[in-house]
This record gives structure tokens, sequence and C-alpha cells, in this order.
């Protein structure tokens, strides 16, 4: 008797053991049909208002996977973004116009989708540190976790610099194309156009050739130049910019500014390799001196080794 009257309290304990199995696999099924339906949802629909928006959404979720998985989080991490970081969505824009990303982003946006990266890390955080340091691993956690999103964040940074840097050191050699092709004879928009035709796939023919699609637009030569210089945010292209925009207004021959610009970024980058150069020698101080520390470490370590366990006595 006794032991028919186990046997429930045995099948409600293999019940129990299966209940984890059965959340694991409807969360797995929860997360694929996400998948699926995010990468497979038609694009939203049109509506009176806020017609701009919908289309540049529609537009990332194109060309952006993260973004089409994650569209409502973002979005929502977006919203507090506005309220938290507002000061700084300035500079981010600028650096994601100068990094080279489309233009459909907002920085807002950006930002959350740094940290939708971040939080995905943070369950390998908290399971590495909870097993390692118990519950007081909770908080280093949520500091790796803020520091991945601050990693990816400056990345944008780097990202943006490198490809300034990569713009100036070929813009010399665009510059020259273009005064060449004018001294032959075309006009401004032509050379333009085969220059930035020459140079397609770098960064400076894309930077130019949005420059020439604005002007193709409708758009005065001066405000497309202006909207090059606010988006890249670098002194020396706004001052060739500024030196492109002036000639326009005094009617200076382009072909002589593009000449001068030219050599003088070509001046700029020697200084700067100077400097650069300059610098190496102290830079190398410091590791010099911890070299000749371990040098000497190595050959007299034996010997004061020797002198204190043994003295003198060989």
């Amino acid at each position: 008797m006794e032991l028919f009257a186990q046997q429930p309290d045995v099948a409600h304990l293999d019940a129990l053991a299966l209940l984890p199995s059965i959340m694991f696999a409807a969360s797995l099924a929860l997360g694929v049909w996400w998948v699926i339906q995010a990468l497979t949802t038609e694009d939203l629909e049109q509506e009176a208002e806020w017609r701009y928006d919908i289309s540049r959404i529609n537009a990332l979720r194109k060309i952006d996977p993260a973004f089409r998985l994650f569209q409502p989080l973002i979005q929502l991490l977006a919203r507090l973004n506005r309220a938290a970081f507002g000061g700084h969505l300035p500079e981010i824009y600028r650096e994601i116009q100068a990094a080279g990303l489309s233009r459909f982003w907002l920085p807002e946006e950006y930002l959350a989708r740094g940290q939708v990266f971040a939080l995905l890390m943070s369950p390998a955080y908290f399971f590495v540190c909870l097993n390692y340091m118990g519950m007081a691993g909770t908080v280093s956690a949520c500091v790796l976790t803020a520091v991945t999103a601050w990693l990816i964040r400056r990345s944008l940074t780097r990202r943006a610099h490198r490809r300034l840097v990569t713009i100036k050191r070929r813009l010399p050699f665009f510059l020259d194309l273009m005064t060449l092709l004018m001294e032959a004879g075309a006009s401004f928009l032509e050379s333009l156009k085969q220059s930035v035709k020459e140079f397609e796939g770098h960064a400076v023919a894309t930077e130019f050739g949005r420059v020439l699609t604005d002007m193709n637009m409708g758009k005065a030569r001066t405000e497309a130049f202006d909207n090059l210089r606010r988006r890249l945010h670098d002194d020396e292209i706004a001052g060739i910019v500024g030196s492109i925009i002036q000639s326009e207004e005094l009617g200076t021959p382009l072909s002589n500014i593009f000449r001068t610009q030219a050599d003088i970024l070509r001046v700029k980058r020697s200084q700067r390799a100077e400097t650069i150069a300059g610098e190496a020698g102290v830079n190398m101080l410091l590791p010099g001196i911890l070299v000749m520390a371990s040098a000497v470490l190595i050959i007299l370590g034996p010997f004061a080794l020797n002198y204190f366990l043994f003295g003198w006595e060989l």
C-alpha cells in the first residue's frame, strides 16, 4: 500500500523535472519565431503623418539586420537616450556622417544599437561573474555591460577619425586631378564628375559624389560644399571649403584655388609626419628604459641571488 501511495509523488517530481526543459523549448521557439517575423515582415505602412520617418525606418530595416531584428527595443532605448544624452547627440550625428554611415541613422538610434549589443553580452558577463565572485559579481557584470556600451560608442569615434585621415591623405591627388581637368578645358561639374569616377570606391569620392548629387538636385555650389564641411567637421577640410566658397563669391578661378589647397595639404602632411617622427623618440624613452632594466636584471639577477643565498662562497 505504501508503494502505491508514493507513485503520485514520483509522477509529480517527474513533471517538475520536465518544467525547465519545457520552458527552455518554449523560449527557444519564441526566439525563432521572433527572428523569422523580424526578417520576413514587409515594410511599415505609409501614413499621412511622419511620412519621411516611416521611409527612413524602412530604409534602415533594409540595410541593417540588427535594426530590423531589434527595432522595438532600439526605438525604446532611443527615446531614453534622447532624454538622457541630448547634449551629446549632435556630436554623435557628426561622427556618423564623418564615418560614412547611412544618413538614415538618428544619433539616439545608433547609440541604442550599441546598447542592445551590450545588453546581449550581459548574460555572459553575469554568468561568469556570478560563478567566480558570487553575488558580488552582479556589480562587476553591470560595470562590464556599461564598459561594453562605452567601447562600442568609442568605436564610432575611431571609425570617423580613420575615415577623415584617409580622406585627407587622398584629397591632394583629387584636387590635382580636378585642376588638370579644368585647365584642359573641362567645366567644374565635368571635372568633378570625372574625378569622382576615377576615385570610385574611396571615401573622398563618396563625399564629393554627395556634393555632385546635391548640385544635380538643384542646390547652389556654395550650399553643396557647405554641407560637405558640416558633414566632415574637420578644420583642414573646412579651410578648403571656405576657400572654394570665397572664390565662388569673388570670381577667382577654381583651378588656382585647388592647386594652392593641394600644395597646402601636402605641406601639412609633411609637418604631421615630422611631428610624429619627433615624438617617436620621446615615446620610445620609457620602453627603452624598461628594456635596459630588464636586461640588467637578467644579467645581474643570478649573481645577486647567489650572493643572498650563499654569500661569496663558491
